[in-house]
């Protein structure tokens, strides 16, 4: 599943005409172009152009002309309307662009998984930026404007006096983030009294992962490291129930919850990484016979 002569991720230095040529000549199992944006609801754009169009295009899309889409594809509430629908997608080269690897269907002519070149990009209506991710980059800009003014007025802060801050000239804001999650049996419910017993006796903290739920934890890992997200830690968390065994040895009954870390990064990187996790996290554990649910409390109680 995890192939390092795969092309997993495009740094923003290469994201130019030339360079994305060269690299997608030599990974023609990447057959597919999706711009990703993200609305109001944190809902990420997916489509499947062919490559060939972007090759043809490649100038017209990445100075966003190439796209567009309408107010029913993404929740933009009180924003775009049925006569004023139309919604541009203009593409972000500040970021990564990632790689999604379809695991089921995989190129006649290599052998290797078929890829979808997903490409970050804002939203755009009536020339104005629409969509989470412009609201985190626009924030951020605005902070770092009025700290960077503020510095310049007062120079000296106390337990700084070392530091004069009127000679800073730029900021750059790390985020980080952790991905919590549960996974269970497909079409098998674990009793609310067990999952509730479980964690007032704290029998799930931290204990070893077996089976199909250690193999996909252990996938998880190595897949965020070979798309750079470069991961810390992958644990059990306090939820959850003790798995069974069926008379083949397998692992039936799953309800557990599941924590990954990776390395912060830059605001919108960040924002843009937990999205690719989330991704992975699903199709790997999938590809282990296990459903993956990101809500907090997935039952009632």
């Amino acid at each position: 599943m995890n192939k390092k002569d795969l092309l997993y991720y495009i740094k923003p230095e290469q994201q130019n005409e030339q360079d994305l040529h060269t690299i997608l000549a030599m990974h023609p199992e990447v057959q597919f172009v999706s711009l990703m944006g993200v609305d109001f609801a944190g809902n990420d754009t997916d489509e499947k152009i062919p490559m060939k169009i972007f090759l043809e295009d490649t100038a017209d899309f990445l100075e966003g002309s190439a796209a567009q889409t309408d107010g029913s594809s993404v929740v933009l509430p009180g924003i775009a309307t049925l006569n004023n629908a139309r919604v541009d997608l203009t593409v972000d080269k500040s970021v990564n662009w990632y790689v999604d690897y379809n695991y089921e269907h995989f190129d006649a002519e290599s052998g290797k998984m078929v890829g979808t070149l997903r490409i970050p990009c804002y939203l755009i209506h009536n020339d104005n930026h629409v969509c989470s991710r412009s609201i985190l980059k626009d924030t951020l800009d605005h902070v770092e404007k009025e700290l960077l003014a503020m510095f310049k007025e007062y120079p000296v802060i106390a337990g700084l006096e070392h530091v004069n801050l009127a000679d800073i000239e730029k900021l750059i804001f790390t985020c980080a983030t952790e991905l919590e999650f549960w996974v269970k049996s497909p079409a098998e419910d674990a009793p609310v009294e067990a999952l509730h017993s479980s964690q007032i006796m704290q029998e799930q903290y931290w204990q070893r992962t077996r089976g199909n739920v250690r193999t996909a934890l252990e996938q998880t890992i190595q897949t965020l490291e070979l798309y750079g997200l470069e991961p810390e830690m992958g644990h059990k968390e306090c939820g959850g129930v003790k798995g069974q065994i069926d008379g083949s040895g397998h692992m039936t009954h799953v309800m557990e919850q599941l924590e990954v870390d990776w390395k912060f990064n830059v605001g919108v990187q960040t924002a843009d990484n937990e999205l690719l996790a989330r991704i992975i996290v699903k199709e790997v554990f999938r590809m282990n016979g296990l459903e993956v649910s990101f809500q907090a409390k997935p039952i009632p109680g």
